[in-house]
């Protein structure tokens, strides 16, 4: 069992360095056929080292050696040794202040986290979920209405909880109207999941969106506007996913996972 775990780990790893040494060396072309500066691609994002940090990673989590949770510290670890020993951009004399920065930013979004599973908490109680279906059924039996409801309220709820109390919360809800209404169990966890993940860089919580803006050291008033494009974006690429299932659903088809 182990020698498989192995075996997949490394042929994981090695498809991935494959597969980013074609990409590394189809860049330049793709640059030519491709305005770069229309699309603003930085190539830089293609550098070798991140690409192999990428197929360690995806190797470790897919062969069943750590788990996605390990696979952070994991890509921690991995980063601090480059920036250390190769790239030597970290003195280890700034390794303390860097901690503090560290726990102060964890700081952050745990206090965040904790704020939204009280929410999540007094909404279980006072029996809001519940409500919200019945509501919702009353409404429309049509599917794409009732898709389209589903849509707006895990968008509303993403935005001031965090994924983990919503998913516990909401998924028993809605999980049964979808596949009353003939959805896939993959395309709705598919679906419910895109829908939370817009909430993680949206205020009023936006755990992603708050890392960022630290790292970045900015303001969260000066990046919202040249965001409003890419959510525009986001929320088009949502609704193909909800409407239209061969996109969620044609690579578990082809692994087994869907008849």
């Amino acid at each position: 069992m182990l020698l498989n775990r192995v075996l997949k780990f490394f042929i994981t790893v090695f498809a991935v360095i494959i597969g980013a040494t074609l990409l590394e060396f189809a860049s330049p072309v793709l640059a030519y056929i491709i305005s770069a500066e229309f699309l603003q691609i930085n190539l830089d994002i293609l550098d070798m080292t991140m690409m192999n940090a990428l197929s360690i990673l995806i190797g470790g989590i897919i062969g069943g050696i750590f788990t996605a949770t390990e696979g952070a510290i994991v890509a921690v670890v991995y980063s601090l040794i480059l920036s250390l020993v190769f790239y030597k951009s970290i003195k280890v004399s700034e390794l303390p202040k860097l901690l503090m920065d560290s726990a102060e930013m964890t700081g952050i979004i745990i206090f965040l986290i904790g704020v939204s599973s009280i929410m999540s908490w007094v909404m279980a109680f006072t029996g809001i979920p519940a409500a919200i279906s019945g509501v919702m059924l009353s409404i429309s039996s049509n599917k794409y209405v009732i898709l389209l409801i589903i849509n707006v309220i895990l968008l509303i709820v993403g935005t001031f909880m965090d994924m983990t109390p919503a998913c516990l919360i909401f998924t028993p809800i809605f999980l049964p109207i979808c596949q009353a209404v003939g959805m896939n169990t993959i395309h709705f966890g598919i679906m419910m999941i895109f829908n939370l993940c817009i909430g993680t860089i949206t205020p009023p919580v936006g755990t992603t969106l708050f890392v960022g803006v630290k790292v970045g050291k900015t303001k969260i008033e000066d990046v919202i506007k040249p965001l409003l494009y890419y959510f525009a974006a986001i929320f088009i690429v949502l609704l193909l996913v909800t409407y239209i299932p061969a996109i969620s659903l044609w690579l578990p088809g082809l692994l087994g996972y869907v008849k």
